[in-house]
């Protein structure tokens, strides 16, 4: 069946190709998302981190406004990275392009699914040029060769890998309200003391039982940094969490291996991690917290808590991870959730020195940032709390995993035409079920 279907070149397929290459547009920290190549990543756009002016978005986008479902696809370093653009409006930088299938004729859904095909991604390396860095011409994206079903099955294929990754999206977004509200919580009990300052003026804690709320103090007293509860401590990070505390693991041993590349700043693995003989680097195991050590990963806030390994496990990494983990009764999940605090953050890359681009956070200055520590007690109704949460968080990775395998095994399949929708969509039933 796909033997009948037209083959043509990308330029005849398309209504619209918008390329920015050659421009720098004047970046501000708020204003206009920009696009950028850096946060296009496995099929979809990480949170924008740079921005142009609201003000300046007419003048800067000349050469055509980007649509929602318009394709955007790297064009270098990296190349061949592609997705789909939602309804918010946004800026395109250097090294992407944006891609709108020509009506009737490609659907733009069915390009970015084309376009992950293994066939595709080999035919844009080798119209690429450059040794170190690849790097595609728009005059030889133009020549890419484009197989097109009729544009009812191109829609019905597209749509079946859509509510894969629609499922996957909305898995990751529960995942980040879970995660939102364990960090809310650890600021009310640890940071802002709500409980505390609640039963100084005679009123019951909010959101809390009676049980949970006798635990706190109705007061404070005076620490060296200011006000802290009564009874709890002001301790150093140093003696309060293990840096990088002592792992056994043979080098040589074939193991979990996570490098820089596969943490997402949302405190996950954004990919199955591989085995890999060990060799130098951190070594960890569930329970761990990892934060990037190194500009400008410390900066994007990427931490990641480990909850993949087998219990007895030992997994490894870069050497440009610390790894944390809580001394005595504060839970596993208390570093994650302090290495996302802010105020945290800012001392630590405060602590950095080296050269521009590549400063690392100096293990004992960043020993030194207060702790506040609390009754025991107080650290397993914490513990009891957000462990639920971080199950859960884990759980639906997980989940989320198993879809995006399904989908790259049915990839391939429905763009070619080897694989039937109603097969598609039973096999897409039984992954949800």
């Amino acid at each position: 069946m796909s033997s009948e279907w037209p083959i043509l070149p990308l330029e005849k397929c398309l209504d619209a190709l918008i390329d920015y290459r050659g421009k720098t547009p004047e970046k501000t920290d708020s204003g206009v998302p920009l696009v950028t190549a850096k946060i296009i990543k496995g099929g979809r756009i990480e949170k924008p981190f740079e921005f142009i002016a609201s003000e300046a978005y007419d003048s800067w986008m000349r050469r055509g406004i980007p649509r929602a479902g318009d394709v955007v696809l790297t064009t270098e370093a990296p190349l061949g990275e592609v997705a789909q653009l939602g309804r918010e409006r946004v800026a395109l930088a250097q090294r992407v392009v944006t891609l709108r299938g020509k009506a009737g004729l490609l659907d733009s859904t069915y390009l970015l699914y084309l376009l992950q095909t293994e066939e595709m991604q080999e035919q844009l390396k080798a119209r690429a040029t450059g040794t170190t860095v690849l790097g595609i011409k728009q005059s030889e994206l133009r020549k890419i060769s484009v197989l097109l079903p009729p544009i009812g099955m191109q829609r019905s294929s597209a749509a079946v890998l859509a509510a894969i990754d629609e499922r996957i999206d909305i898995l990751r977004e529960t995942n980040t309200t879970l995660e939102a509200i364990a960090q809310a919580l650890f600021k009310s009990w640890f940071v802002d003391f709500d409980p505390v300052y609640a039963k100084q003026q005679g009123i019951a804690p909010a959101g809390m039982d009676d049980a949970t709320a006798a635990l706190f103090p109705d007061g404070f007293e005076e620490s060296a940094l200011g006000l802290v509860p009564k009874g709890w401590q002001l301790m150093p990070f140093l003696d309060v969490f293990e840096i990088n505390p002592s792992r056994t693991l043979r080098k040589g041993k074939i193991a979990p291996y996570l490098d820089m590349a596969s943490v997402a700043t949302s405190g996950h693995r954004t990919d199955v991690p591989i085995l890999r003989e060990m060799g130098s680097g951190s070594k960890f195991k569930n329970g761990d917290t990892l934060l990037a050590r190194i500009t400008p990963c410390l900066e994007n806030g990427k931490a990641a808590f480990v909850d993949f390994l087998d219990d007895a496990q030992v997994g490894w990494g870069s050497t440009e991870f610390l790894v944390l983990k809580p001394k005595g009764a504060l839970p596993d999940y208390f570093a994650y959730l302090l290495c996302k605090h802010k105020p945290f953050l800012d001392f630590a890359i405060q602590s950095m020195v080296g050269t521009s681009g590549r400063q690392r956070i100096q293990n004992d200055a960043l020993g030194q940032f207060p702790v506040a520590v609390p009754s025991d007690a107080i650290a397993h109704a914490f513990g009891d709390v957000v462990t639920a949460a971080q199950k859960a968080i884990a759980s639906n990775h997980e989940q989320a995993q198993t879809l995006a395998t399904l989908r790259d095994t049915l990839l391939p399949r429905l763009i070619s035409g080897q694989l039937r929708l109603p097969e598609a969509e039973e096999q897409l039933a039984e992954a949800i079920a």
